[in-house]
C-alpha cells in the first residue's frame, strides 16, 4: 500500500479538524470568563515578568474573499483613528494593573490591516505601549504589512518606533488566482515594499503563502514559491486555505468548483515543501519553513518551539495579552477573549472596563493534553519523561493516553518506552493525531480540512 492510500485509509482527505493554535480551541470558550477574571489574571502576573502583547486592528480598505478573519471594510481612515484612540484607553487600563518591572518579549500588530493606521498615530500608539512597559532585551516587534496599504511615511514610523520584524502577506502571485480570491498584489509591488523594509534596517522578514486556492496547480504554486524565494524571507508560513463559507460569507465569492481536491492539496503542499527544502529552509512544525539561523529553527533544535494563536513561536513569556476587538489572551489560568464587535468593544472601554466576554479556565487534564498536542504539532513527538516531570500524572495514565492514539493510527505511529513519535510519512496526519488527545466534543465546531 502506497503512502497516499495509507493516508486515505485514516481519513486524511475527508477529515475536518482544528489547527490547534490553542487547547481547548476557541469554539469551546464560554461566558464563565469575564472582565473580573481578566483583571485578576493581570494582577497575578509577577513583577519583572515578560509578557507578549498582541494588538488587533480589524479594518481593511478591501475585504479579500479568502480571508476568514474578523475584519470590516472601510474606505476612509476615520473609524481606524477612533479605534486607535480606544486601543490607547485599553492600554491605560492594562497599565494601571501591571506589576512593576514587567517587560515585553514580543509585540505584534495584526489584523485586518494594521498598516491602515496613519503614520503619526502609529508613533503615538507605539509610544503609549512603551510608556506602559518597555521591550525586553532581544524583544521582537513585528507588524503585518499589506503591500497595497503601506508607504514610506508609515514604514518610517514603524521602523523608528522599533519594528524589527515585518510580516508580508503574499498568498499567491498568479494573476488568475489573485482575481479569484479578491486580492490583487503584483510581485513587483511586493518586491518594492520588501526593499523599502530592508532599506530601513528591519532585520527580519516573514511571508505568508497559501496552498489549496482556486485554480492553483503544481506549476502555479511552484512559480509563486520561486518568486517568493527571490525575496529571501527568513521564515515562511505555508498555510492551507480554509474554505469555510458557512463562517465567512465573503468566501461565497470564491468558486468552489475551482478549488483543488484534497489529494491535490497534498500535492501542492509537497511541491512547495520541496522547493523550500532545496533553497535551504528547514521545516518548522506542520506548515512553517525557516532559515537555519532563524529563531524558530534555533528553538526547534533546542526543544523550545511553541505554538499559540499567531502560529509557531519561540516566545516563552508567562502570558500573551490580546488587545482590541476579538483578541484572545492566554494566561497560566486560562484563555480570555475580547468582545468581537467594535461598537461593543468601544462601549466597554469607555465605561472603564476590560472588554472580556468569554474564555476558558483550565481544569482537569487541560494543561496536560494541551502540552501533548503542542509537542506533536511542534516536534512530532511526545516524551513520557517530560510529562511525568511537568505534570501531576501517573505513568499508567500517560501510557493510556499514548496507547489510545496508537490504537487509532496503528502503524502510522511509533510507541516505545520513551514516548510517541510521528514518522515523516505520517506527518500529514498530525492534526488528526492531535485530535486523538482532544477531550472536547468537536461536533459543535466546523473546522477546516485536515490537509
Amino acid at each position: 500500500m502506497n503512502i497516499e492510500s495509507q493516508l486515505q485509509r485514516f481519513g486524511l482527505f475527508d477529515a475536518r479538524v482544528p489547527r490547534y493554535t490553542s487547547y481547548p480551541t476557541a469554539p469551546h470558550f464560554g461566558s464563565a470568563v469575564g472582565p473580573t477574571d481578566f483583571a485578576q489574571w493581570i494582577d497575578e502576573i509577577p513583577a519583572g515578568a515578560e509578557i507578549s502583547l498582541y494588538l488587533h486592528v480589524p479594518f481593511c480598505r478591501r475585504l479579500c474573499w479568502f480571508c476568514a478573519c474578523r475584519t470590516q471594510g472601510t474606505s476612509t481612515d476615520a473609524p481606524v483613528r477612533a479605534y486607535v484612540e480606544t486601543l490607547k484607553q485599553e492600554l491605560a487600563l492594562l497599565k494601571a494593573r501591571l506589576a512593576p518591572g514587567v517587560k515585553l518579549s514580543r509585540l505584534h500588530f495584526g489584523g485586518g490591516t494594521p498598516t491602515f493606521i496613519p503614520a503619526q498615530m502609529m508613533r503615538e500608539l507605539a509610544d503609549t505601549i512603551f510608556d506602559m512597559t518597555p521591550m525586553a532585551e532581544g524583544g521582537e516587534f513585528s507588524v503585518e504589512i499589506d503591500p497595497n496599504e503601506i508607504d514610506a511615511e508609515r514604514l518610517d514610523a514603524l521602523a523608528e518606533s522599533g519594528m524589527n520584524r515585518a510580516s508580508i502577506g503574499v498568498q499567491d502571485f498568479d494573476p488568475l488566482i489573485q482575481a479569484a480570491i479578491g486580492r490583487e498584489q503584483s510581485y513587483e509591488l511586493t518586491k518594492q515594499v520588501v526593499d523599502m523594509i530592508r532599506e530601513r534596517g528591519v532585520r527580519s522578514l516573514n511571508a505568508d503563502i497559501l496552498y489549496g486556492l482556486p485554480h492553483q496547480n503544481n506549476e502555479r504554486i511552484a512559480d509563486s514559491v520561486q518568486k517568493l524565494l527571490t525575496l529571501s524571507p527568513d521564515r515562511v508560513a505555508l498555510y492551507g486555505y480554509a474554505h469555510v463559507p458557512w463562517m465567512s460569507r465573503r468566501q461565497q465569492m470564491i468558486p468552489s468548483d475551482a478549488l483543488p481536491a484534497a489529494q491535490e492539496r497534498l500535492g501542492l503542499f509537497e511541491v512547495a515543501q520541496q522547493l523550500f527544502a532545496w533553497d535551504g529552509y528547514e521545516g518548522i512544525g506542520i506548515d512553517h519553513f525557516a532559515r537555519p539561523d532563524d529563531g524558530l529553527a534555533v528553538a526547534q533544535k533546542a526543544g523550545r518551539l511553541r505554538r499559540n494563536f499567531q502560529g509557531y513561536t519561540d516566545d516563552t513569556a508567562v502570558a500573551l495579552i490580546g488587545l482590541g476587538a476579538s483578541s484572545i489572551s492566554r494566561f497560566p489560568q486560562g484563555f480570555a477573549q475580547n468582545v468581537s464587535g467594535t461598537a461593543d468593544y468601544t462601549k466597554a472601554i469607555r465605561a472603564g472596563n476590560f472588554p472580556t466576554h468569554r474564555g476558558h479556565v483550565f481544569g482537569g487534564e487541560d494543561l496536560l493534553r494541551a502540552r501533548i498536542i503542542e509537542a506533536l504539532m511542534c516536534d512530532f513527538k511526545v516524551l513520557r519523561a517530560e510529562l511525568l516531570a511537568d505534570f501531576d500524572v501517573t505513568p499508567d495514565r500517560v501510557s493510556a493516553l499514548l496507547q489510545h492514539a496508537k490504537d487509532r493510527f496503528e502503524e502510522m505511529l511509533v510507541l516505545d518506552a520513551s514516548g510517541l513519535y510521528i514518522p515523516e510519512r505520517a506527518r500529514p496526519l498530525t492534526r488528526m493525531i492531535a485530535r486523538a488527545f482532544d477531550a472536547y466534543d468537536s461536533a459543535k465546531a466546523q473546522h477546516s480540512a485536515a490537509i
